[in-house]
């Protein structure tokens, strides 16, 4: 699923939206249940919302994309097209960010890359995955401010 893991078959990116949306409803009631609880962590709350909307941001690249613009390769996507690129369910992620800051031949003498053609900063980042990994590492990093318990 991760950096535009295919999955075989021809309902495999169905499956992949269908499963967006039960994960984004499970995701949406504990975002829910912590805001309710008065105690939870800000740490917490931060790291699930962002999580929710990244995961969110997915459906909506996926449910709707794919009907209303057209193949961008190469050229800017257009919006509402009369020649969209995919049906319902079957959209591909668009909001992609591309900053290559320089690129060049590295010097020769370098081992076993000398001379080779280089682009620094050549990865394409997800605003949506950004989220949830942003997400996902805060619960990680401030596990104990995240999940602190209250002994009453």
């Amino acid at each position: 699923m991760a950096w535009g893991t295919v999955i075989p078959g021809l309902y495999g990116k169905l499956f992949l939206t269908v499963f967006r949306l039960v994960a984004v409803t499970g995701i949406g009631y504990w975002l829910w249940d912590s805001v309710e609880r008065r105690h939870s962590s800000n740490h917490l709350i931060v790291a699930i919302a962002l999580i929710f909307a990244g995961a969110f941001g997915n459906i909506i690249d996926s449910v709707f994309y794919g009907v209303i613009f057209d193949d961008s390769y190469g050229h800017l996507a257009t919006l509402f097209t009369t020649n969209p690129y995919g049906t319902w369910f079957h959209g591909k992620v668009v909001d992609m960010l591309y900053f290559p800051l320089f690129e060049g031949n590295l010097p020769s003498w370098l081992p076993f890359l000398g001379g080779q053609h280089f682009k620094f900063f050549n990865a394409i980042f997800n605003i949506a995955d950004m989220a949830i990994s942003t997400g996902v590492g805060i619960l990680i990093v401030f596990n104990r401010k995240a999940f602190r318990y209250h002994h009453y």
